[in-house]
């Protein structure tokens, strides 16, 4: 068996007999789903997507929609102009509190209801029908097949949606939500009844991991600063008022949904989502939190932990017949120059006068401008003839 399926099974196996908590219910198509569903699955940079348990079952996405209609509407005006309408703070309220900033009336960030209304809101067409179409656009994109929406949810959701209706009309008052009240909602309950599996909410999630660039169609979604901004809202805000207690513990930036859906995201390394309908006080799916939790520890995959990859990349020095080579590859940044610079002066105490060396750097995954122009004008400086091959 595959260690990683192997890894995920023995996960899903830890934490399948916890039934505490219950389906979301006040929306009464979700208080109606199976409760004992549990899926798992990742997706790394080659776009193998692993998966187990119930993998196929198809459930509506929910908030985790709102990270992605982010990405859309930063995509297309910008982060200013979005914060002038959203801010970008953790509220420390349950996700569908009734507060906004005094003065204002901007809603803490975008993850919250107020804050992903507000952003739906800025998404651009005429009628609800045009600005679903392109949610569902950009949303089969991150996941890289055609998605639709589920009816049934979806009238469900606007049946029971009075809350969010008094949310968008006091943001109205304010002048947050330009669009008419009934359009902004009726897309907002559109795109919340998007039908996803857990393989879908992976490659997204994927897709975000990787700067914008979907692993699995290899089809650039959104802008590296785009994926950037998004997972840095998500980072504080993705969990609700739980977020900065799931930032300490699991470390990765995450989202999730009152269907049971969690969505996280390894930067450079995988996507994750896990799905299990059992909610905890404040509308995160229980087991979902275990089974990412469990996959960061055992991975090493908090934010925060050490990464050696990135401040000591691997420089191989070889003798070719055009003399002597220092051959690099993994991330190029601050760090990792030093790290260069030092091997680089090494070599040159060693080769005869006169000799050319060359740094091959054509194998460097990433490298940031800034460091790449520090290297060059040290390498200027160090005495002998110094080529970088890019």
């Amino acid at each position: 068996m595959d260690p990683i399926i192997a890894l995920m099974q023995g996960v899903l196996d830890i934490v399948r007999d916890d039934n505490s908590g219950s389906p979301a219910s006040y929306i009464p198509e979700l208080a109606a789903v199976e409760p004992d569903r549990l899926g798992f699955a990742v997706v790394g940079p080659r776009g193998h997507v692993r998966s187990v348990g119930d993998d196929d079952v198809e459930f509506t996405i929910q908030s985790i929609s709102k990270p992605f209609v982010l990405a859309h509407v930063l995509s297309r005006i910008g982060l200013d102009a979005v914060m002038e309408r959203v801010g970008t703070e953790p509220s420390g309220e349950p996700f569908n509190a009734i507060s906004l900033e005094e003065g204002t009336g901007k809603p803490a960030n975008p993850m919250v209801n107020a804050g992903a209304i507000a952003t739906t809101g800025l998404v651009e067409g005429g009628g609800v029908d045009d600005r679903t179409e392109r949610i569902v656009r950009t949303l089969s994109a991150f996941a890289g097949r055609s998605l639709h929406i589920d009816e049934s949810v979806y009238r469900s959701e606007s049946t029971t949606g009075d809350r969010n209706r008094a949310l968008g009309h006091l943001m109205r008052s304010y002048g947050i939500v330009d669009a008419p009240v009934d359009v902004a909602l009726e897309t907002y309950f559109r795109q919340c009844s998007i039908a996803v599996t857990v393989r879908d909410l992976a490659v997204m999630a994927g897709t975000l991991a990787f700067g914008g660039l979907n692993p699995l169609t290899h089809e650039r979604v959104v802008e590296e600063r785009v994926a950037r901004d998004v997972l840095s809202i998500m980072s504080s805000c993705g969990m609700y008022d739980f977020s900065g207690e799931w930032l300490l513990r699991v470390g990765l930036p995450a989202k999730s949904g009152v269907s049971g859906g969690v969505l996280a995201v390894a930067p450079s390394q995988f996507g994750v989502a896990a799905y299990s309908p059992r909610l905890d006080r404040h509308g995160n799916s229980v087991r979902g939190q275990a089974i990412v939790t469990a996959l960061s520890d055992r991975m090493g995959m908090h934010l925060l932990e050490p990464h050696e990859s990135i401040s000591q990349p691997i420089v191989d020095v070889v003798d070719t017949d055009e003399g002597r080579t220092i051959r690099l590859s993994g991330e190029l940044g601050f760090a990792a120059a030093e790290r260069v610079l030092a091997v680089l002066r090494d070599v040159a105490l060693v080769v005869p006068p006169g000799a050319v060396i060359r740094v091959d750097a054509r194998e460097v995954g990433r490298a940031h401008p800034a460091a790449l122009a520090a290297l060059k004008t040290e390498i200027d400086a160090i005495p002998g003839d110094v080529r970088i091959i890019e």
